[in-house]
């Protein structure tokens, strides 16, 4: 049966369909609960309704799919019907921000605008470095891009960000041998927590252990290979193609994830941190803009260490995380108390994900 034709609130039928293997898999490594939830509404608020959600049946008894991953505990609840809900208004200081810029801010003008760090400068092509004024940590650089609006790109400038990014955090460990965990991000427009709108990325390098999420991805994935016997990546990317919900391009594997921190998670598991992984994430925010309508997006990669580590990082790959934020002019957070100190709410089927995928 074709992915288009399934849904993530059938997902318990889905697995029940698994091959056992694969089924052993899944029970391994998740814990899945659909719930029902009900309202009565009063007749009053029955054409309300009707406008804004559709169907009164749709409303009246709901279904939400609740999946977490038993060695990360990142969990996510499904519910289709919130992206339905009404929005009060769009943020006007978002709505008229130019994507353009009129060459005011630092980022226009690199070499006098921003600081260095103390190991220097990296230059590429497309893009150079400079030490980020307000830190996250001891090492804390930008790669700016050398266009401002941070929509326009092409394969030529993306790979040439990442290879500056690259650069910078062997500098960096090569001046600072202790300083072994390296991260990248991009966060793309204010709604994604983007301080400027030129368009660039971000790079860290840490001391003593990886950030928590990084850390919590490599103890479940070495709790994961102790109790089944199994390679955490590996089985879970086979349980997302059992699923319908994966794919590989050459040597990467791409998975629309069961437990997405935010709307359409895509995760690549690399080989490497190099020019292949670089061209596919070309290829997917390409898709994710003109394919998706996704403006405002948060990237991660997760990365082994740079130098030896008293723990252990066997079978752990590079790892792209991409999501989207929202509407770039929405009043609305798309993060609450739920995300903050509970779990996702997710609108976002990801089989929905995985037909996009499907067209890379």
């Amino acid at each position: 049966m074709s992915v288009g034709t399934r849904s993530i609130v059938e997902l318990e039928s889905w697995v029940q369909l698994l091959q056992p293997d694969h089924a052993a898999i899944f029970n391994d490594m998740y814990t899945l609960v659909t719930t029902h939830g009900h309202i009565e509404p009063p007749p009053e608020m029955e054409d309300w309704i009707e406008s804004t959600f559709g169907a009164h049946a749709d409303v009246k008894s709901q279904d939400i799919v609740n999946v977490t991953n038993r060695w990360t505990l990142e969990g996510s609840l499904f519910n289709e019907l919130r992206a339905r809900r009404p929005i009060a208004a769009k943020s006007a200081a978002a709505s008229s921000v130019s994507l353009e810029g009129d060459g005011t801010d630092p980022f226009c003008r690199p070499l006098t605008g921003t600081p260095t760090d103390t190991f220097g400068r990296v230059q590429g092509e497309r893009s150079v470095t400079a030490s980020n004024v307000a830190k996250y940590d001891g090492l804390h650089g930008v790669v700016i891009f050398d266009r401002h609006n941070p929509l326009e790109w092409d394969e030529a400038s993306i790979l040439d960000a990442f290879k500056t990014g690259l650069t910078w955090l062997q500098m960096a460990h090569k001046a600072y041998p202790a300083a072994v965990y390296p991260f990248l991000m991009w966060n793309c427009l204010p709604r994604s927590g983007a301080s400027l709108i030129h368009g660039h990325m971000q790079t860290t390098l840490g001391e003593g252990a990886a950030y928590a999420r990084i850390e919590a991805w490599r103890r479940g994935a070495e709790g994961y290979a102790a109790r089944t016997g199994g390679y955490y990546f590996d089985d879970l990317y086979s349980v997302h193609a059992g699923l319908g919900l994966a794919r590989t391009l050459r040597n990467l594997r791409l998975l629309a994830h069961l437990t997405p921190i935010k709307e359409k998670e895509c995760i690549v598991l690399a080989p490497a941190f190099d020019v292949e992984l670089f061209t596919a994430v070309h290829k997917l925010i390409t898709l994710y803009r003109d394919g998706l309508g996704v403006g405002a997006f948060n990237l991660a990669v997760y990365m082994p260490p740079l130098g030896l580590v008293s723990e252990s990082w066997e079978g752990f790959p590079v790892v792209v995380r991409l999501v989207d934020r929202g509407d770039p002019a929405g009043a609305t957070s798309d993060i609450g108390a739920m995300e903050l100190f509970a779990q996702p709410v997710v609108s976002f089927d990801p089989y929905r994900l995985a037909e996009a995928l499907a067209t890379l």
